[in-house]
């Protein structure tokens, strides 16, 4: 019995960290999208995905894969910077040295 509580609550604790990284994912997407002045369509033009993807990630929705992020990133002409932290600023793309 015992084993089966602490595995549950790990499983609490990894589902709230994902839920914290999908944020920041979707954070660190906004931000960057405003910064270069895109709207979402032309975001969703850049990267060859729909709108309603690129809102979903914005709105929290998706948790971010290496690729994801890889594929975002060259949209958006940025690196991903990502922090051994789960909070809001934990993820974010920086824009390419001019």
């Amino acid at each position: 019995m015992v084993d089966r509580i602490v595995h549950i609550r790990t499983l609490g604790r990894v589902g709230r960290s994902a839920v914290r990284l999908s944020r920041a994912f979707g954070k660190a997407l906004y931000d960057r999208r405003v910064a270069l002045g895109l709207s979402v369509a032309e975001l969703a033009s850049r990267a060859g995905m729909t709108e309603d993807e690129i809102e979903c990630i914005e709105e929290g929705g998706t948790e971010p894969t290496v690729a994801l992020l890889r594929h975002l990133a060259a949209a958006l002409e940025a690196d991903v910077r990502l922090t051994a932290g789960h909070d809001l600023g934990s993820l974010w793309f920086e824009p390419h040295a001019a």
